[in-house]
């Protein structure tokens, strides 16, 4: 059993990450903006600590990563709102480099970063290259650094996508022949990848994971 602080545990895919960590007897922590999601559901949810703080004032959660054997990084926007801080530098890169660095000083053992393995389709250029900022700040730290690179990631509650495109993401991802053609486009799903990231905290022995590793691992 491991003890895992998700950064953006409240988040599309840092719930699905905590809820299977916690089915596979997982202890699971959660620092995000919004603390405890109030719409979301289960037994899984009372089993997760959950707490509300600034990534950005790590005094405020340094605390959470007392004891904590592997962070997982899950935060990250599609789309910038400026007037309230939210680009993509700081919250997919500098919540990045933040995190790994408070958890390098904390003596963790494991730091997955949840990357992209292409430009947001909608997204500014600076989408992908404030991730691709992030990875290189993280990979020499000390301690095991694991990169996941999923495509676009389709599931229940998807807030970046339109229900019409989550399901043609979903019928795409169950074609296998036409979704190996899309490459890095190829659509993967919320639960697919966070099976991933969880395999990753357990067995960090790759540091680098692209789409196909994702769809396909060993």
């Amino acid at each position: 059993m491991a003890r895992l602080l998700v950064v953006g545990g409240s988040g599309f895919i840092g719930r699905a990450i905590s809820q299977r960590a916690i089915a596979a007897g997982h202890e699971v922590r959660s620092v995000s903006r919004g603390g405890r999601p109030e719409d979301a559901a289960g037994r899984w949810v009372d089993s997760v600590e959950w707490t509300s703080a600034d990534l950005f004032s790590p005094h405020t959660w340094r605390d959470r990563l007392r004891g904590v054997d592997a962070v997982v990084h899950s935060v990250g926007i599609a789309h910038e709102h400026p007037q309230e801080g939210a680009t993509f530098e700081r919250l997919n890169g500098d919540s990045a480099i933040i995190t790994a660095l408070e958890a390098e000083r904390a003596g963790v053992d494991t730091y997955v970063f949840l990357s992209s393995a292409a430009n947001y389709p909608t997204a500014r250029r600076a989408y992908l290259q404030s991730k691709r900022r992030a990875e290189r700040a993280v990979e020499n730290l000390n301690m095991e650094t694991v990169v996941l690179r999923p495509g676009a990631v389709y599931g229940p509650d998807q807030p970046h996508f339109p229900e019409p495109l989550n399901w043609l993401c979903r019928l795409v991802d169950g074609i296998d022949p036409l979704a190996e053609r899309l490459g890095e486009a190829r659509p993967l799903s919320v639960d697919r990848v966070a099976d991933v990231a969880l395999d990753a905290v357990v067995d960090p022995e790759t540091r680098l994971l692209t789409v196909e590793d994702i769809a396909h691992p060993l």
